[in-house]
């Protein structure tokens, strides 16, 4: 064992006590306190800000989504009327009588 070692190890064995470290021992107890509540605020800051950015993108997707009904709906609307609009239909003779094709009758 080197004398680092004894430095390092001197206080680890079955029936040795630390010691109370007076006023240095007392002064790194209370830095590494700060240090904690400082990491512990950091954390809460940072959950806080996730979560405001997930509400964010949540909020901005349903608009999207709200809109694109919107879109589908117009979009509907206007083939249907641009259908009905329409007097002229397609008809083909097919052996001798006439077919049409994209009629078809009010009310039902």
């Amino acid at each position: 064992m080197t004398q680092s070692d004894r430095l390092l190890f001197a206080h680890v064995g079955p029936g040795s006590r630390r010691g109370s470290g007076g006023l240095l021992g007392s002064v790194m107890w209370l830095g590494g306190m700060v240090a904690t509540l400082v990491a512990m605020v950091v954390g809460a800051v940072l959950a806080v800000v996730t979560a405001a950015a997930v509400a964010v993108i949540a909020l901005i997707a349903a608009v999207l989504v709200f809109f694109a009904g919107l879109a589908v709906r117009a979009r509907r609307t206007v083939t249907r009327r641009s259908r009905r609009a329409d007097d002229v239909i397609e008809a083909r003779k097919v052996d001798g009588a006439w077919v049409a094709y994209g009629w078809e009758r009010t009310g039902r």
